[in-house]
Order: C-alpha cells, then sequence, then structure tokens
C-alpha cells in the first residue's frame, strides 16, 4: 500500500479521492504569476504525484494566470481515470499581479470556460466559489448572486459539483440552502483553527473539508512544539503539521503543494505518519 493510500479516502462529489492530493499553486512563477522557472520540473511533479497515487489535484486558472491549468494539460492529458481536478473561480489577477474579485456573470462565466479550454475538459468536476469580499480573509456577505450564476452553469452541464472557498459559516449556510456544495476549502492549520466548528459541522453532512495553506502558505508553521514533535517521531515538521490535519477529522482533504518532487514524496510520507496521543495533545495545545 502506497503512503497516498494509507491516508484513506473521502467522498468529493460523487466520486471518493484520497485525502492526500496535490496543490498547483507553487507551480507558477514568483508569487503565483508567469511561468515556473523550471517549465519541465513542474512537468515532472505533476507526474510524480500521480505515479505516487494522488487522484486529486487543486487548480485554478488565475494562478498564473493560465499557467498551472496548462501544466496540468500538458504533462497528464488524457488523464487517468480516477484523477478528480478541482478549480476555483471569483477572483482575477492584474496586469501587475494583484489578487482582485471577478464574480460578476460575465467574468463568472468566462472564468468557467477557461478552465474548460486550458485544462482541455468538456465538465469541470468541482469549482470552488471563492469569495473575495476581504483581502485578508472570509468577510460577511450575501453569496447569493454569484452563487446562482455558478449553479446556472452547472444546469448547462460545464460543472459538475459546487464548492465554496474563503467564507463564514454563515455563508456556508447560505450556499447550502441554494445549491448542494461538495467541499469548503479555507484557510487552517495547526496554528489557524477558528474553522474547528464549521469542519465539524462538514463532517456530520459528509461534506469535505479543504484547508489551503495546510503547511502555512507564504509563511511557513514555525513552534518550538511542533519542531519537538518532529523530532521525537522521526519526522520533518512539516509532516506531522499534516498528519495533525489528516487525524483532525476524516473529512479533510489535503492538498499541499510545492514546485519540487523531492519536497511532494517528502509532503506525502505524511499519509503513513500516526501520531500518537501525546504528541496529539502536545500539538492541539499550540
Amino acid at each position: 500500500m502506497s503512503v497516498v493510500d494509507q491516508a484513506g479516502t473521502f467522498t468529493l462529489g460523487h466520486r471518493a479521492v484520497k485525502r492526500l492530493g496535490y496543490g498547483a499553486m507553487q507551480l507558477a512563477g514568483p508569487n503565483v504569476f508567469g511561468p515556473p522557472q523550471d517549465h519541465q520540473g513542474a512537468l515532472a511533479v505533476l507526474r510524480a504525484a500521480i505515479a505516487a497515487g494522488v487522484n486529486h489535484i487543486d487548480t485554478s486558472d488565475f494562478y498564473g494566470p493560465h499557467v498551472t491549468n496548462q501544466l496540468i494539460r500538458e504533462a497528464l492529458h488524457p488523464y487517468p481515470d480516477d484523477l478528480v481536478l478541482v478549480t476555483k473561480i471569483g477572483c482575477r489577477r492584474s496586469d501587475e499581479g494583484a489578487w482582485l474579485p471577478a464574480a460578476s456573470a460575465k467574468e463568472l462565466t468566462q472564468a468557467v470556460h477557461d478552465n474548460l479550454r486550458n485544462l482541455k475538459l468538456d465538465v469541470l468536476e468541482v469549482v470552488n466559489l471563492r469569495i473575495m469580499f476581504s483581502q485578508i480573509g472570509p468577510a460577511e456577505g450575501s453569496i447569493e448572486e454569484p452563487l446562482n450564476v455558478l449553479a446556472e452553469l452547472q444546469q448547462q452541464g460545464l460543472v459538475r459539483h459546487i464548492g465554496l472557498s474563503n467564507v463564514t459559516a454563515k455563508q456556508v449556510e447560505q450556499g447550502r440552502a441554494l445549491v448542494p456544495i461538495v467541499c469548503v476549502q479555507n484557510y487552517y492549520n495547526l496554528a489557524h483553527r477558528s474553522d474547528d466548528a464549521l469542519i465539524d459541522q462538514l463532517a456530520a453532512a459528509n461534506i469535505a473539508y479543504v484547508p489551503f495553506f495546510p503547511l502555512g502558505g507564504f509563511s511557513p508553521l514555525k513552534s518550538a512544539a511542533l519542531a519537538q514533535v518532529a523530532q521525537e517521531l522521526g519526522a520533518s515538521p512539516l509532516q506531522v503539521a499534516q498528519a495533525w490535519l489528516l487525524q483532525r477529522s476524516a473529512n479533510i482533504l489535503l492538498i499541499p503543494g510545492t514546485s519540487s518532487v523531492a519536497h511532494l514524496e517528502e509532503n506525502l510520507k505524511a499519509g503513513k505518519l500516526k501520531l500518537p496521543a501525546e504528541a496529539l495533545a502536545k500539538l492541539n495545545a499550540i
């Protein structure tokens, strides 16, 4: 059994995906803008992920923009039958690389068609609606209008399942009242746990929770307790942080990203790391 298989599976839409996946964000250039510094290296990472057993890749056409989707198509198309590609809409990049809201009907429709074209797909398996009411995290506000646009695209057969990203618990409740929601993708990790209650609510409803920046993102996790537990277990701090997420709740799907095959292999080893009770207690106290 591969280390990816050891992490188990969870339902995403109507598909069972392995809980240890891959996030393609870091394949683009610096600050997720422009082409990668090592084009062939980026292709190698994607192929290595599939070879290792990963069948869930998270991406978006605003990464680059267009870069990561085009790399995925070049590296993996025609896609393995069990591969689930999950993308996001609701954001766009300025010419300088800024992250800007893009939630009008025209922008959302164009984003779906951009993702379809660049991934070379007839239908997108899961599309997360990224809410951009604030630049620093989830902020309250109605998501009905953009979600109805995405639901219409779903009815047209261009989108199979809908998820939400960067949302509050209230917005998740509103979204679920409008359309079936198969996943929520928010900022969450060992040191940032504001979604604890939401994760438990989603687990009870059999809805996947996908933490982005599971390792801290642009500010990697640093903790004396984390380092101590890692040393005791003979693992890296990043492996321990991911193992904690896997043990936090069965509905959590991981999408750690990297542009390095070696780093990818290190991340995936978290799938076989089981944290004992003493280690969990130390980590939960962070």
